[in-house]
C-alpha cells in the first residue's frame, strides 16, 4: 500500500472520531434557555391534555348521573301518583266496609229481635199447651194445635239463630276487612311519604349534579385555554430559536 493511502485513510478516521466527539459534547452540554423552554411548553401541553381528558370524563359521568337523577324522578312521581290512587281505593274500601259493618250489625239486631219473639211465642205455647193437656187431654184437637204451634215456633227460633251466628260471621269478616284495609291506607300513605322524601332528595342530587357538570365544563374551558396559550408559548419558543 502506497504511502498516500494510509495517510487518506487515517484522515478519514480522525474526521469521523472528530465528529463523534462533537456529537458527545454537544449532548453532554447543557440546553440553552428556548429548548428548556421549549420542553417545559411540551410538558405543560401533555399535562393540559390529560386535564382535558379528565375533565372531559367527569362531565360524561355527572350527565350520566344527571339522567339517572331525572329518571329517579320521573319514577318516584309515577309511584307518588300510584300511591294516592291506592290512598284512595282504600278509603272507598273502608267506606264500603263501614257500610257492611251498619248492615251486618242492623241485620245481627233484627235476628235477634225476631229470635227473642220466636223465644216468647215458644213460651208462650208451652204454657197453652200446659193448659190445654190438662184441660182437654194430652191427645185433644188443642194440645195438637199447640203442640204443632209450638214445632213451628221452634223451627222458626232455630232457623233466626242460624241467621244471627251468620251474621255475626258476616260483621267479623267484614270488620277484619275493615282493619286490613286500615293497615294497608297506613301502609300506602307511608309509602306515598317516602315516595315524596326521594323525590325531594333526587331534587337535591339533580341540583348537586347539575353544579359538579357546570364546573366541570368551566374547567374543561379553563383547560382549553391553558392548552392554547401553551401553544402558543411553543410556537413563541420555537420561533426564536
Amino acid at each position: 500500500m502506497s504511502a498516500t493511502g494510509v495517510f487518506r485513510r487515517f484522515t478519514l478516521a480522525a474526521a469521523f472520531a472528530g465528529l463523534v466527539f462533537a456529537g458527545a459534547r454537544a449532548q453532554a452540554q447543557d440546553p440553552t434557555p428556548q429548548q428548556q423552554d421549549i420542553q417545559q411548553d411540551k410538558k405543560d401541553i401533555r399535562q393540559d391534555k390529560k386535564d382535558l381528558n379528565r375533565d372531559r370524563a367527569d362531565r360524561k359521568a355527572d350527565r350520566r348521573d344527571i339522567n339517572r337523577d331525572k329518571r329517579d324522578i320521573r319514577s318516584d312521581r309515577r309511584d307518588i301518583r300510584q300511591d294516592n290512587r291506592d290512598i284512595q281505593n282504600d278509603k272507598a274500601n273502608i267506606h264500603q266496609d263501614s257500610k257492611d259493618i251498619r248492615n251486618d250489625q242492623k241485620d245481627l239486631n233484627r235476628d235477634r229481635a225476631d229470635r227473642n219473639a220466636d223465644q216468647r211465642d215458644i213460651n208462650r205455647d208451652k204454657r197453652e199447651l200446659a193448659r190445654d193437656d190438662a184441660k182437654y187431654g194430652v191427645n185433644s184437637t188443642q194440645a195438637q194445635a199447640d203442640r204443632k204451634d209450638l214445632h213451628q215456633d221452634r223451627v222458626d227460633r232455630n232457623k233466626d239463630q242460624k241467621d244471627i251466628n251468620g251474621d255475626k260471621r258476616d260483621l267479623r269478616q267484614d270488620r277484619r276487612d275493615r282493619n286490613q284495609d286500615a293497615r294497608d291506607l297506613n301502609a300506602d300513605r307511608r309509602d306515598r311519604n317516602q315516595d315524596v322524601r326521594d323525590v325531594h332528595n333526587d331534587k337535591k342530587d339533580l341540583h348537586q349534579d347539575r353544579k359538579d357538570r357546570n364546573k366541570d365544563q368551566k374547567d374543561i374551558n379553563k383547560d382549553k385555554k391553558d392548552l392554547h396559550k401553551d401553544r402558543a408559548d411553543l410556537r413563541r419558543d420555537r420561533h426564536r430559536m
